[in-house]
């Protein structure tokens, strides 16, 4: 699994890739951390397009960017999420208090 910051019009995009489960999910949600922290944005974007397997790892890992951007008075969007992972998701519930979008 592989995590991405860029700047795009004023917002925070974090781009993923690979497959993410258990083994490379403390590592992402560390890399994201460093970079939400760096450029401390309003409004971050996390593009799940080459994400095509997700666990619950991937839950905890949304929820703690969520997490960490409300204590720094921003928003969370999550897009392009492929039919897999947006199984997981609706299955948490968590759509309830993130916006999701699927690809």
């Amino acid at each position: 699994m592989k995590i991405s910051g860029e700047i795009k019009g004023g917002a925070l995009f974090l781009s993923l890739s690979g497959e993410l489960d258990h083994h490379g999910a403390k590592e992402v949600m560390a890399s994201a951390a460093e970079i939400i922290d760096e450029h401390v944005p309003r409004n971050c974007v996390m593009d799940f397009k080459d994400v095509g397997f997700m666990d619950s790892s991937g839950i905890a890992l949304i929820l703690n960017v969520n997490k960490r951007l409300g204590n720094i008075g921003g928003r969370l969007r999550v897009e392009n999420v492929a039919r897999q992972p947006m199984k997981v998701i609706k299955a948490s519930g968590i759509e309830r208090i993130v916006s999701i979008k699927e690809q």
